[in-house]
């Protein structure tokens, strides 16, 4: 490899990577796991490749001109391509906060961005160093941010509406497909262009990472007050005349006695993992470290058994007294990595 393949490919990948690690530095809670972010890289690859593969055949095709593919169809299969990953961690609540949504999103874009240049690396060998510049602040980074911002949107709608519906990922698609697409029409020089998404998307990130940020403290303090209390009140011998107690005895109405029984207890255990979950993040923020829990495990098994003896409807009849939001959910997730 010459000197210049070396500096081309460098200035093709190395931004876009430094910018994946300065968000995962700034992430204080450690949302995202480090083996999470390598499988969204090769997913986001893996987007690129097909992309390559949808792109020739129709060109090949020949149903629409270079240019259109270029500024239209090319920015709509890639942004769906990408995004398509998180879409799925979505769905399998893997994902519980905007600022982890933003990291998977612009992971799976980075990995599209890097095979994205590598081949650029090999068909276009003979460009310079301006056209690389662009290729590695500009395009590769446009490619992690739109991703980014699509997966930020879309987890925003899905805390406030509780849904799981695919149809939520439209209005963050259509946001990346158009900021991907404008990139793509060069209506600015593609210096500028670089210019313009490494000026714009940096302050942006960053203002979303600190309102994300008070919104997860926001939650873990309301939720540990929440379940430090439900706690306290089971414990002692009062619960019967608290209001979570009244609501179970009500229930008795409709459930057997050993059922009510395993209701106590699933309630009992699941603020006891959400303490433990809050707890674990609370101590990543403060930079120590999360010793290993063997109980943890063991009280997950009777969880999971509990909810099975309880069965659905006994589940929703505990509904009022659970914390079921996205992040509730998903801090049970947490707990079971």
């Amino acid at each position: 490899m010459t000197l210049d393949t070396t500096i081309q490919s460098l200035l093709g990948i190395i931004p876009v990577c430094v910018f994946l690690g300065s968000l995962i530095y700034i992430d204080s809670y450690k949302l995202v796991r480090f083996t999470r972010i390598l499988q969204l890289i090769v997913a986001g690859g893996a987007a690129a490749a097909i992309s390559y593969v949808v792109h020739q055949q129709i060109l090949d095709s020949g149903l629409v001109e270079r240019h259109v593919l270029s500024r239209f169809v090319a920015p709509a299969v890639e942004e769906i391509l990408k995004l398509l990953p998180i879409l799925i961690l979505l769905r399998a609540k893997r994902i519980g906060f905007v600022i982890d949504a933003a990291i998977c999103g612009f992971a799976a874009g980075a990995g599209f961005a890097v095979i994205e240049n590598l081949y650029y690396l090999s068909a276009a060998s003979g460009r310079g160093i301006p056209f690389w510049i662009v290729r590695g602040f500009g395009t590769a980074v446009m490619h992690g941010g739109t991703t980014a911002i699509a997966a930020m949107i879309t987890k925003m709608l899905l805390q406030r509406r509780e849904s799981r519906s695919w149809l939520f990922a439209l209005p963050g698609l259509l946001i990346g497909f158009t900021i991907h697409s404008l990139f793509n029409h060069f209506l600015l020089s593609p210096l500028f262009s670089a210019v313009a998404v490494m000026v714009v998307l940096p302050p942006l990130m960053v203002v979303v990472f600190a309102f994300s940020e008070r919104q997860l403290q926001s939650w873990l303090g309301t939720g540990f007050d929440v379940d430090s209390e439900l706690i306290k009140a089971i414990r002692s011998g009062d619960f019967v005349s608290s209001r979570p107690g009244r609501y179970l005895q009500a229930l008795r109405e409709h459930f057997d006695g050993p059922i009510v029984a395993d209701m106590l207890c699933y309630l009992r255990l699941h603020s006891e993992l959400s303490l433990r979950a809050k707890g674990i993040l609370m101590m990543r923020e403060s930079g120590l470290p999360v010793p290993k829990d063997a109980e943890t495990g063991q009280k997950m098994t009777e969880l999971h058994y509990l909810r099975s003896a309880i069965g659905p409807t006994g589940q929703l009849a505990l509904a009022p007294l659970l914390h079921r939001t996205e992040q509730d959910l998903w801090q049970m997730e947490l707990l079971a990595e």
